[in-house]
């Protein structure tokens, strides 16, 4: 079938609305006709080489729409749901058969190979363009398209009545954030976080923190009206760590340190700083994504006596666990991420992506064209 997608030709190049060829669903299948999707940094630093993603290419991974057809073998959808496109798995591996399915021990191949990576279609691409293969499947949906073929036991089904156009976002950013504290952390009754960097991530973690029962919770950013947004949304204290000392800031607001510290920077100067606000049995947990090939140093001596570091992808759990968690806690008036959401046509993907660079918007979601 013809459809409509964002193609990235090469490295650095834009994206471009073409229209392309799309195959239908294979066995284990589902094509999801896409309504809307989030804009994500990760699509940004995929198009500037720091994932390896080959090209040409179709990126977009916080898809939404509704189920159009499924494959031979469907059993979890139907025609007519609706649907988040969650994170792909083998559901073979060991840390998928232990309940881990975002640690998937294929979980390169599944997000960035721009290939179809199980099934009868493993290594192929369902995305063509006069004849030739595009590549596709990233985060094993490349939803910035009219249409997505996905594994149908990534999609998780939401109720009729919730605003689908907004949700695609809780299958990768604000799902990462609120994972990462809620799936990940789990601060017990009366611990102390310290969430540095508030963006969409960082708020996210942000409002999954006041739903549990720690009592301080600290965001630091160098933008004042992010840390006026981080105070509306439940931090109890702020700190702009480009003109405060982030480590005596620290200790003036808890006495000492803090039970756990998020990174949703990626930025290896704030990673380092971050290591220096935990401390005995402290939690040092990395969720934003640093350049390739970046590295950060320690002091072993301090980390020996047993500091733990974290790292988090996508908010651990289960789609199908974490995504109607939040949806709930959203119906509930608890997660109130509508607030950080600006919609935007498709055509409009760079300003998208410039508009969430700049901090001008939290969180862009493209809109599709029926």
């Amino acid at each position: 079938m013809k459809i409509k997608a964002l193609v990235v030709e090469q490295k650095d190049g834009p994206f471009v609305l073409q229209e392309i060829d799309l195959a239908p669903p294979g066995r284990g299948e589902a094509l999801v006709r896409i309504t809307a999707c989030g804009v994500c940094h990760t699509d940004a630093i995929t198009r500037a080489g720091d994932m390896p993603m080959p090209f040409p290419a179709v990126l977009g991974h916080e898809g939404a729409g509704v189920v159009e057809q499924i494959g031979p073998g469907v059993t979890e959808v139907a025609v007519g749901d609706k649907v988040i496109i969650g994170w792909p798995s083998c559901g073979t591996c060991r840390n998928c058969l232990d309940g881990e399915p975002r640690y998937c021990l294929r979980t390169g191949e599944a997000l960035v190979s721009g290939r179809r990576f199980k099934g009868d279609q493993a290594g192929t691409t369902a995305y063509t363009r006069d004849g030739k293969p595009i590549n596709g499947h990233f985060f094993g949906q490349s939803s910035f398209a009219t249409h997505s073929v996905v594994t149908a036991d990534a999609l998780v089904k939401v109720p009729d009545e919730v605003p689908i156009d907004l949700l695609g976002p809780l299958a990768c950013g604000l799902g990462t954030g609120a994972g990462a504290v809620l799936n990940e952390a789990r601060p017990r009754l009366g611990d102390s976080v310290l969430i540095a960097g508030v963006g969409a991530v960082g708020l996210a973690a942000i409002m999954a923190a006041r739903n549990s029962g720690v009592t301080r919770i600290i965001a630091a950013d160098i933008h004042d009206n992010r840390l006026e947004m981080a105070r509306d949304f439940g931090a109890t204290h702020v700190i702009n760590s480009g003109r405060q000392d982030l480590v005596a800031e620290v200790r003036a607001i808890t006495g000492s340190t803090v039970d756990y510290a998020f990174d949703c920077t990626g930025v290896i100067k704030v990673i380092e700083q971050l290591a220096e606000t935990i401390g005995m049995l402290g939690h040092l947990v990395l969720i934003g994504g640093a350049p390739a090939n970046a590295r950060f140093s320690l002091d072993h001596l301090s980390t020996l006596w047993g500091k733990r570091v974290i790292g988090v992808l996508g908010g651990g759990g289960r789609s199908g666990q974490l995504i109607p968690a939040l949806v709930d806690l959203f119906g509930q008036g608890r997660f109130p991420f509508d607030r950080l959401v600006k919609f935007y046509d498709m055509d409009q993907i760079e300003q998208a992506l410039e508009d969430s660079r700049s901090g001008a918007v939290i969180k862009p979601i493209l809109r599709m064209p029926a």
